[in-house]
C-alpha cells in the first residue's frame, strides 16, 4: 500500500515548467504596515522551495 500524499501542503506549492517548486515565504502575513511598499512587496513574491526528491515524490504528485 502506498502512502497518500498530503492534500492539504500540496495546495501551497506550484510546480513550474521546469520542475521548479514555489511556495510562499513564511511568516509574511501580518505586521507590514511599518513597513516600505519595496518591502512589503518583497514579501509578496514567491520564492523557490528547496526540496529533496524523496519529500518531492511524497508531496507531489506529477
Amino acid at each position: 500500500m502506498s502512502t497518500k500524499t498530503n492534500k492539504s501542503f500540496t495546495k501551497r506549492l506550484k510546480v513550474t515548467k521546469n520542475g521548479k517548486i514555489i511556495a510562499r515565504r513564511t511568516g509574511q502575513n501580518h505586521f507590514n504596515t511599518k513597513e516600505s511598499s519595496r518591502n512589503q512587496m518583497a514579501k509578496n513574491r514567491s520564492a523557490e522551495w528547496p526540496i529533496s526528491n524523496k519529500d518531492r515524490a511524497f508531496y507531489i504528485k506529477s
